[in-house]
């Protein structure tokens, strides 16, 4: 009777291993940033429900006004609702990050799986490509590559993409090196398991907190980078609004309107260090569990 209670009840099931979301709720901080990271997500793609103003409406006879009812956070010196642009800039940043990222991990993370697993003549050859690719700052390579190819938005979040690769190449890389010597990785290739199963069931899951973090820690870089080539006039193009674009503009008015720079300013802190505190929340949630289940 008692061990049926044990089993039951107290003690047996104290020590019944957490789940992944209960030691994501205990991270605080990690929760704040996620809430956060939501409402700028939505905020950005709701913009055409919620902004007040067009982005694109000028207003010559209410330049640089300071907020009101009808202008929350002002105008700009086009006389644009800055609230409205600001929302709408959400979804531009938002996605060339996005982009970014998703064209680094679609180069980065194969050639790494593959280069951490088989090894070899094959390791070498994308080491190589990797080393010669980070020998140049990224921003300076990704600026470099822009001009030469003419700026736009989508090129320039394409060749960051492919600017960032060889440094998740290298995350994953030494993650599959690590999972590859494994005795259970080895008792999968010894019993004839192919490698693309071994690759797919055994070696990704328990990459994935390495990775994860690496690409919240890009998304937020991206962002960073998307307002940077955006402010000297290699990403988005105007009127098209961006944090970059806006954060560009407000800086060309700091003497006259210096309230313009922090909507934008904030908007990227706050979208940078959810990103990052999310990746630390999942790194610290996801690692027993997946460490667990691959077994």
């Amino acid at each position: 009777m008692s061990a049926t209670t044990a089993t039951e009840g107290g003690p047996a099931a104290a020590v019944r291993p957490h789940g992944f979301w209960y030691r994501y709720r205990r991270n605080t901080p990690a929760v704040i940033a996620a809430v956060v990271l939501t409402l700028i997500v939505l905020a950005s793609i709701f913009a055409p429900l919620i902004a007040p103003h067009s982005p694109t409406t000028t207003d010559v006879f209410n330049r640089l006004s300071a907020p009101t009812p009808s202008n929350l956070l002002g105008t700009d010196m086009l006389g644009r609702d800055v609230l409205s642009r600001l929302l709408y800039a959400g979804r531009v940043s938002l996605f060339a990050a996005v982009l970014a990222v998703g064209v680094a991990a679609v180069l980065g993370v194969p050639t790494g799986l593959v280069a951490g697993f088989v090894g070899g003549r094959v390791d070498w050859v994308l080491n190589r490509i990797a080393d010669v690719l980070m020998t140049f700052p990224t921003l300076i390579l990704a600026v470099a590559v822009i001009g030469v190819m003419g700026p736009g938005l989508t090129k320039a979040m394409v060749t960051l993409g492919v600017v960032y690769a060889p440094r998740l190449f290298r995350v994953v890389r030494g993650a599959t090196l690590g999972v590859r010597a494994e005795t259970y990785i080895e008792a999968s290739i010894s019993i004839g398991t192919r490698p693309f199963t071994v690759l797919r069931r055994r070696v990704l899951p328990n990459i994935l907190p390495p990775l994860l973090v690496q690409l919240s820690l890009m998304l937020a870089t991206a962002l960073l980078a998307e307002a940077a080539l955006s402010l000297l006039g290699l990403g988005a193009q105007p009127p098209t609004p961006s944090w970059g674009v806006e954060l560009g503009g407000a800086f060309n008015q700091i003497r006259s309107a210096p309230d313009l720079v922090w909507a934008p300013g904030l908007a990227i802190a706050l979208a940078t260090l959810s990103f990052n505190l999310i990746g630390d929340g999942l790194r610290d949630s996801l690692g027993r569990e997946i460490h667990r289940r691959s077994r």
